[in-house]
């Protein structure tokens, strides 16, 4: 795992939002051992695609430290990413893993865990300055692929795109005025493949597109 430096990820005790903070530590007090804290992203050298997810899931990310490590949406991720070159080495949902990524860099829109999996718009809103900043400090990242809806709109956000003029759907591409392509999926959640909304055919084939655009 290659974290990105500050002031690219919050600290560890980021006091920003005062809902997460206080779920924060009720979790450091229940389960010590995990790592309860801001994720920070998960960086490969010279990134083309930067996926960007909602926040971290409490007992995946914010239990493992790294982003989709230790849930299902983890595993179709990566196994994603590494059938298509963004990765290398086994992926074993532990940080511990020794898997590198190549050409590729994760993050979420909010860097902690917030209840029920919901963060506010206001937790939102203070975690944007921490995606400024990582797509500042990666300049070679050409492409960009929103899990779900609130990811998209968080990205076009921080972009300064305005959202009707990129709605988000499935499999869409949006060119931006900033020279990116942003590339739309359904959640990779187990609820979404579980109910049939996103199935492992229709992951590869925003994958497919990704990888076009990319080596195109």
């Amino acid at each position: 795992m290659t974290p990105a430096s500050s002031p690219l990820d919050p600290d560890r005790n980021c006091p920003s939002c005062p809902r997460l903070v206080a779920f924060r530590e009720d979790w450091r007090a229940r389960e010590p051992g995990w790592f309860n804290s801001p994720v920070p992203s998960f960086v490969g050298d010279a990134p083309r695609l930067l996926v960007v997810g909602l926040a971290p899931g409490l007992r995946g990310a914010n239990r493992t430290g790294r982003p989709f490590t230790g849930d299902y949406a983890g595993d179709l991720l990566y196994e994603t990413l590494s059938d298509y070159g963004f990765s290398d080495g086994t992926f074993r949902a532990d940080p511990n893993d020794g898997l590198r990524l190549t050409r590729a860099l994760i993050t979420n829109a909010v860097r902690c865990v917030p209840p029920e999996n919901k963060p506010t718009p206001a937790e939102i809103h203070a975690c944007r300055p921490y995606l400024v900043a990582t797509l500042a400090a990666h300049p070679t990242i050409t492409d960009v692929l929103a899990l779900g809806r609130i990811a998209h709109e968080t990205f076009l956000r921080t972009v300064g795109e305005k959202l009707a003029l990129h709605p988000f759907a499935h499999a869409a591409v949006h060119r931006l005025a900033n020279g990116l392509r942003l590339h739309d999926s359904y959640h990779c959640s187990r609820y979404n493949t579980n109910t049939g909304r996103l199935t492992r055919e229709m992951f590869r084939s925003v994958f497919d597109g990704i990888a076009a655009a990319i080596e195109g």
